[in-house]
């Protein structure tokens, strides 16, 4: 009784391995040639970056256990989205310097096609909890 299919399983390795090599050409070199100290903002997402990419890498041998980490991905990008660029669009004045992070961003359409939704529900909405305290 497998809730969720191989053929699942595989989809949500390569969607690891494509953040895997997506962040290790692009961001993970940064580590290794800056030379000159980072801005707050620009260390802080980088480090991030990086602590996401490795909990990808434990993606690709364990799939399901690491929903969580795609969970927070597809809820952090999907709130941008709407809170960020579509009041912009829907407005007029969203600027053309923008766009490049937007469709970035919107790659996030395949943790939604990725995500093996009723084992989020069976094990995240449905499952009881853990017990607050000891019940005697």
């Amino acid at each position: 009784m497998n809730e969720v299919s191989l053929f699942r399983l595989y989809v949500l390795r390569a969607l690891y391995l494509f953040v895997v090599i997506g962040l290790g050409m692009l961001v993970v070199p940064q580590i290794f040639t800056h030379t000159k100290p980072w801005e707050f903002f620009h260390g802080v997402t980088t480090c991030m970056l990086v602590a996401f990419w490795l909990l990808c890498i434990l993606g690709l041998r364990y799939p399901l256990q690491l929903l969580p980490i795609l969970m927070w991905e597809l809820i952090w990008k999907t709130v941008w989205l709407i809170l960020i660029p579509l009041p912009l669009w829907l407005s007029g004045t969203l600027d053309d310097s923008l766009i490049p992070n937007v469709i970035n961003v919107s790659c996030v359409v395949l943790v939604y096609i990725a995500m093996p939704w009723s084992y989020v529900y069976n094990h995240y909405v449905k499952n009881q909890s853990n017990p607050w305290r000891n019940v005697k």
